[in-house]
């Protein structure tokens, strides 16, 4: 028997998620006239944008198509999407609620599992980043040291399999030899201990996925060691989460030795191991930018210059916030970024083009060119600064509408009427 108290928790729920239906994405030809097109090498130029069949079909100037939608961005500012490489968005909703999450399986070894099947198409927060001009992330399973497939998907669609943006990668949470934060009371011989044998697991399943791989085995199918076969095999990066100097060593130090390919994620403390990074080559992944220093004795400034110091090394960077409800502010992330040595140019690259290029997707996002997937914003100026708004948003070439929760809260209580008659 259902409980009266469930059962009005329910219609409280109904009445709620009715309350914020958000109205459909529009689909069809879209003729974007008068805006200035943001390129990644000459940056802004004045010309037309068409979208037809969710690509970019031409940028010029004095475009036409018959029965396209006319969009008139005139004084306005046409970006391509941004990319943020790392979060729990779709995973989860509320970081405090636990019945909330999806995002974390029981088990160290669960490279086999799936963030895709677990992406919410519907979660509240997927709007309210979109509208912000976010219309691609990476969403990042955690727990355990492989905790799973990390997936990329667009901001629009009724099912995973219509989001997925063509990129999964199994993560390894490398073993750290730091606390696991500050109610962490090990001893620092402790510590020692813990990521000794850490490791030392980490290296037998590994070892045990390379003979798996090597036998070819399908007569005693292991989901765990078949997951990371295409890793071994070098067909499929594996991402790599390390913060600290040391971890960060140690991290390369054993890619290296497996002869994998792999992308560092992380990398708090990235500028203290800049030759070692452009050495071996590796992208890097790193976020949030909008953080406190990894060690008490660094200066404020060390989270917000990073990312900046990494990629003046010649090291290709991509940034992330490493949020679930707070993804819309991967724009002030890359802003504090530029602002701390990156530049504009290069900081933009780093929530666009550089994920596109690490995730093996470049040829469909990343950039406003032919041929090209049509993600996309318009503006009404820089989307670093937090007084600029977005205009217009295109997804998988559908017009998304510019609402989301916050929006609609807004307009609700604007001139609200109680409505109550006392």
């Amino acid at each position: 028997m259902i409980r009266y108290s469930t059962l009005l928790f329910s219609l409280i729920l109904v009445g709620t998620i009715s309350a914020q239906m958000v109205e459909k994405a529009e689909g069809g030809t879209f003729l974007l006239t008068g805006g200035q097109v943001y390129d990644h090498d000459k940056g802004m130029m004045g010309a037309d944008l068409l979208i037809k069949d969710g690509m970019i079909a031409a940028i010029g100037s004095g475009l036409s198509a018959s029965g396209a939608k006319v969009v008139d961005c005139t004084g306005m500012e046409i970006y391509p999407g941004m990319i943020d490489s790392g979060t729990k968005l779709g995973l989860a909703e509320i970081s405090a609620v636990s019945l909330t999450q999806d995002h974390s399986e029981i088990g160290t070894y669960t490279p086999h599992m799936e963030a895709l099947t677990a992406v919410n198409p519907s979660s509240v927060n997927i709007p309210v980043t979109r509208v912000n001009g976010v219309t691609t992330v990476l969403s990042v399973p955690g727990r355990g040291l492989f905790p799973g497939k990390a997936a990329l998907i667009n901001l629009h669609g009724y099912t995973p399999q219509q989001m997925y943006a063509d990129f999964k990668a199994p993560i390894l949470r490398f073993p750290s030899t730091g606390k696991r934060g500050r109610w962490d009371r090990r001893s620092a011989e402790d510590i020692k201990k813990d990521s000794e044998k850490a490791l030392k697991k980490l290296n037998k399943f590994w070892k045990n996925c390379q003979v798996y791989a090597k036998l070819g085995k399908k007569d005693k199918y292991n989901p765990q060691m078949a997951a990371l076969q295409p890793v071994i095999e070098g067909e499929m990066p594996l991402m790599i989460e390390a913060n600290k100097k040391q971890d960060i060593l140690a991290a390369l130090a054993w890619a290296n030795k497996q002869e994998i390919k792999y992308v560092l994620t992380g990398a708090a403390e990235g500028y203290r191991v800049l030759d070692s990074l452009k050495k071996y080559e590796v992208p890097v992944i790193t976020g949030p930018i909008l953080d406190n220093p990894s060690r008490s004795s660094d200066k404020y400034d060390v989270g917000y210059s990073n990312a900046g110091q990494m990629q003046k090394a010649g090291i290709k960077v991509a940034i992330r916030t490493n949020e679930t409800e707070n993804v819309r502010n991967l724009p002030y992330n890359a802003g504090f970024a530029a602002t701390y040595g990156m530049g504009w140019e290069e900081a933009f690259k780093a929530i666009t083009l550089a994920p596109a290029e690490i995730f093996g997707v470049a040829d469909k996002y990343g950039s406003l060119e032919k041929g090209k997937v049509a993600n996309l914003f318009v503006s009404n100026g820089d989307p670093f600064e937090t007084r600029t708004q977005i205009q217009h948003l295109f997804i998988n070439g559908w017009k998304i509408p510019m609402e989301s929760r916050h929006t609609l809260l807004y307009e609700e209580f604007l001139e609200r009427d109680p409505g109550i008659n006392r």
